[in-house]
């Protein structure tokens, strides 16, 4: 029987709740939500599942130890206490990710170098050898993570972040992280029972996860590099176990996922990114304006990432924003919309009432998501029709 332990999915701050409901989903026990971060336990079999099919995690920690650190004298001897030998041979390569908040140690990469000096020094003192670093990729990469002068040593099971799903080659300027696509996706609600669409889709990372999602392909189905494959206790039958009953609950999709991009370079881009992915029997790419972009007719779910002004004047973002109003209005009736910006003015100028609104960061920016629903005449004329029904 495998041991079950306490796990720490790694995410984006507001995606919390939807990569909690993924866990359950997965059958992970004791989900709590916390800030970035969602703990569960599990066995290794729910820590292989967790990371090749969430969709909204961008790492999944495995703690070894926690210890007080309240000082750098301290946290060495502390890391120093532990029987690196058990885990890293001097034929392996190892790597440190440190972070620290309000914390007496305060430099991460301070933090990260005593760490490997605890290490390093360790094995030279047995073996008067060591083994190497490796940043990019290692077979053990360790977490460290100081806050209130308490130190959280993990080892990163997926060890290149999950964002990079493998699908896409090709990306336009600031392309959008796939873990907050999928995350964009998951708290519009789209149930993947009715159409889909991106009217301003860059290179159609939005396009590619709701066709995952649609098709119940899990996320890493491109992806072949773990974290947890170079260590001793690696498992490759469970694995591919695990595989396999993820790849089976694939079904069909009767829908339609549509994106629109205006450059035409950028749409040939998001074509190849589909074709490379095997999405294209799914995903139609076309190229033009949003004024003249018409999708089928709705139900459906619109989810934009239009730019934020960071490359356009600002004349420019305002005709830009109330352009897609404008279509949204003419053009999309019966479907909800769905519009994540930093831009709080330009947002305004889309002229629709959102009906929701969520705080979310791409990147280092924190953006408005905001929900609005698309229904022809008034919202009172809207209510009054469907009481009738019922």
């Amino acid at each position: 029987m495998l041991e079950t332990q306490q796990y720490v999915a790694k995410t984006f701050a507001g995606l919390e709740g939807v990569l909690a409901e993924e866990l359950r989903g997965i059958g992970a026990q004791n989900v709590e939500e916390g800030h970035r971060a969602v703990t569960f336990t599990g066995d290794k079999r729910m820590m292989y599942k967790a990371n090749y099919m969430l969709r909204t995690a961008i790492r999944i920690l495995k703690p070894i130890v926690d210890f007080p650190a309240a000082n750098e004298t301290d946290y060495y001897r502390q890391v120093s206490k532990i029987n690196w030998s058990k885990y890293l041979s001097l034929d392996k390569t190892f790597a440190i990710d440190a972070t620290v908040s309000n914390s007496k140690i305060n430099h991460s990469q301070y933090a990260a170098l005593k760490a490997k000096d605890a290490i390093v020094d360790q094995f030279n003192r047995k073996f008067s050898k060591r083994p190497d670093v490796d940043t990019d990729f290692p077979d053990l990469r360790i977490s460290i993570f100081i806050h209130n002068d308490h130190c959280y040593l993990s080892f990163d099971s997926s060890s290149v972040s999950l964002h990079k799903r493998g699908y896409r080659r090709e990306t336009g300027e600031a392309p959008l992280n796939e873990v907050l696509a999928a995350g964009l996706i998951l708290l519009s609600g789209w149930d993947q029972k009715s159409h889909f669409v991106d009217p301003m889709c860059g290179s159609g990372t939005l396009l590619m996860e709701a066709a995952l999602m649609a098709n119940k392909i899990p996320a890493g189905n491109y992806r072949g590099v773990y974290g947890f494959k170079k260590w001793d206790d690696y498992d490759e039958a469970l694995f591919e176990e695990v595989k396999r009953e993820a790849l089976d609950l694939q079904e069909e999709f009767e829908y339609e996922i549509i994106g629109n991009e205006l450059d035409r370079e950028v749409a040939e881009k998001a074509t190849r990114n589909v074709r490379n992915a095997k999405l294209h029997f799914d995903i139609e790419i076309r190229n033009g304006d949003i004024a003249d972009f018409v999708p089928p007719k709705g139900p459906g779910v619109v989810v934009v990432n239009p730019p934020y002004g960071r490359r356009l004047q600002t004349r420019d973002i305002i005709g830009l924003y109330q352009k897609m109003g404008d279509s949204f209005k003419k053009n999309f009736l019966g479907y909800n919309a769905w519009v994540i910006s930093s831009d709080i003015e330009a947002l305004k100028r889309l002229g629709l009432h959102p009906s929701k609104k969520i705080e979310l960061y791409n990147g280092p920016l924190l953006c408005k998501y905001e929900k609005f629903e698309l229904y022809s005449g008034s919202k009172k004329a809207k209510f009054q029709k469907d009481f009738k029904k019922k």
